[in-house]
């Protein structure tokens, strides 16, 4: 037993000697984790293409592929033209214009009889009716085709029935659809409503945007989108005086409720923005843009500000020189509840900022355009600034884009902040190019300047503040710091009366409409009481005739019963006219 002994206590040496460290505290409490393979799982989102469904990964839609003409391809289909008629290339047009309004062609053809049994018409079949149609207008000229030929008329219509100043729910506005009063072409929208309307028969299953007054089928709007864009890719430049005022149409139709009608009008407004000259911006495309921002949809907005962006990639120059008005516009824009439309504002302004030709600014505008999105980023934003050497001149853009910041930083708590602020203004209030330049942006620094000179306890930050308001005293033409105030002062003063002139007109045109909506409302009232009491005495009068019938008809039934003669006038015994002698009325 001993041996045995020794022998076990041996073994069991041997095995905790080979046995590890950290094997040997296992004990009934210990708890084992098993590591699991954690097994990613890749979902393919599905991407709809041509109608079909496509697994891949989802991605932002980019430029549409061109529209491909079907009927007219080739240089013979497109010569053959010329051998048609007037009337027959009229009849032609309209065909095809039909068939991209989704309509079927014409009951009976040229030669081959009733038309054949069709299928409904799908987007593709559109495009291509479209591309067509822009492929006999690039051959026989955009005069006789869209303006002679009534095409432009019939576009208008469906796509603007109640006239561009309708667009964007903003018909009492300050500039109604974007200032454009009046289509580039011989049938303008003053005169729309003598064009003929042509009916088709669309066959659409589609419910129209009723809620927002477009009762147009979304087949027929989706046509003339693609009329428009197939316009643009086809014809080119050419067709900019016929499609670049119908941008407001296009954007418009951004909000519509068909998701086909949607991309239509974003990749018609995509095309128009592509081919548009630079100096179109100014003065026609950018109040359409800041008409559209109006808008109460969302989608609407942001649309406008994406093509807006791709104006400051396509034309930088000319955005750049804009900036003074843009900031403000898309600045206001950041607050929306729509994160889409927020993002899509901060895109927007980092685009059109990264324009400006300041070299000194460029490196700090992302701080800037951050700080303007998100005033807790300003302080971060002034530090950049303050970094900066002026050597450049400052234009009238670049201070557009710093004095939103500088201002916010003027009126911030820490003191260090405003000293940095007052050292950038003094520094880039010395390179000014003139004082019309800074003149919009005086009563927008001057005030916090002054403020903070007159305020702040620390003695440096007083002075840099002086500084920065006597170099831009200085800058605004100037001869001293009161002249500088008092004439800000005065601006603001004229402007805010102007501003409260605008305000008691606005009242005072509401109360004008208020009071002719009372007095109309009392002439339908009186009117109304009028018809009410004309009816009552109507209804009396009816009672009073049928109570007279009534008992007419009584009493005629009374003598009736008195009477021993019936009405035929026969004794009710005897049944003669000339009773008996026998009869019991003999006698009477």
């Amino acid at each position: 037993n001993a041996s045995i002994r020794l022998r076990y206590w041996n073994l069991l040496h041997c095995i905790l000697y080979f046995i590890p460290s950290k094997m040997i505290s296992i004990n009934a409490n210990t708890k084992h984790s098993v590591k699991r393979k954690v097994v990613k799982k890749v979902v393919k989102k599905v991407v709809k293409k041509n109608g079909k469904a496509v697994k891949g990964k989802s991605k932002s839609r980019g430029m549409a592929l061109p529209l491909k003409p079907k009927s007219f391809a080739s240089e013979e289909s497109i010569s053959a033209l010329a051998s048609l008629s007037g009337d027959d290339l009229q009849s032609t047009v309209d065909d095809i214009f039909r068939q991209a309004l989704g309509g079927s062609p014409a009951l009976f053809g040229t030669g081959n009889g009733i038309a054949a049994p069709r299928t409904a018409s799908t987007t593709q079949d559109r495009g291509r009716a479209a591309a067509d149609l822009a492929s006999i207008v690039k051959s026989k000229g955009l005069i006789q085709i869209l303006k002679t030929g009534g095409i432009l008329g019939k576009i208008e219509q469906n796509l603007i029935p109640a006239g561009i100043a309708s667009l964007f729910g903003n018909e009492n506005g300050l500039n109604p659809g974007g200032g454009m009063r009046k289509i580039a072409s011989k049938l303008s929208l003053a005169s729309m409503g003598s064009v003929e309307s042509e009916s088709f028969d669309m066959g659409s299953t589609i419910v129209s945007d009723s809620r927002r007054g477009k009762t147009i089928p979304p087949e027929a709007r989706e046509g003339c989108l693609l009329i428009l864009r197939a316009l643009a890719e086809i014809v080119g430049k050419a067709s900019e005086p016929i499609v670049v005022p119908l941008l407001a149409a296009a954007l418009e139709e951004c909000s519509s409720s068909s998701s086909f009608v949607r991309e239509a009008a974003e990749d018609t407004a995509k095309i128009i923005i592509s081919i548009l000259n630079g100096h179109a911006l100014p003065a026609l495309v950018c109040p359409v843009l800041f008409e559209a921002l109006q808008s109460p949809e969302w989608r609407v907005k942001a649309a406008a500000m994406e093509k807006l962006s791709e104006c400051a990639e396509l034309h930088p120059r000319q955005i750049s020189r804009m900036l003074p008005q843009i900031v403000p516009v898309i600045t206001s824009q950041v607050w929306d509840t729509k994160p889409q439309v927020t993002k899509a504002a901060k895109d927007c302004l980092l685009a059109c900022c990264m324009t400006n030709i300041n070299p000194d600014v460029a490196p700090a505008v992302p701080a800037i355009v951050t700080a303007i999105c998100k005033p807790n980023d300003t302080s971060k934003a002034i530090d950049e600034l303050k970094g900066t050497t002026f050597v450049a001149s400052v234009d009238s853009s670049t201070l557009s884009i710093l004095c939103p910041v500088l201002s916010r930083g003027l009126k911030d708590r820490l003191a260090i902040n405003k000293r940095s602020c007052c050292i950038v203004i003094e520094n880039m209030s010395r390179l000014v190019e003139t004082p019309e330049a800074v003149a919009p942006f005086g009563p927008l620094l001057v005030p916090d300047l002054k403020k903070v000179a007159d305020n702040v306890q620390f003695e440096e930050i007083r002075d840099a503040a002086l500084a920065a308001l006597g170099a831009l005293t200085k800058a605004l033409g100037h001869s001293s710091i009161d002249e500088a105030v008092s004439s800000v002062m005065k601006d603001e003063s004229e402007r805010i009366a102007v501003e409260q002139k605008r305000i008691e007109d606005q009242r005072v045109a509401e109360e004008a409409k208020e009071e002719e909506n009372r007095i109309k409302e009392e002439e339908e009232r009186k009117e109304w009481r009028e018809a009410m009491e004309v009816q009552r005495l109507l209804n009396e009068l009816a009672l009073k005739e049928e109570a007279e019938k009534k008992a007419a008809e009584r009493q005629k039934r009374e003598l009736a019963k008195k009477s021993v003669k019936s009405a035929g006038g026969k004794c009710q015994s005897c049944g003669l006219k000339k009773c008996k002698k026998t009869c019991l009325f003999a006698s009477k």
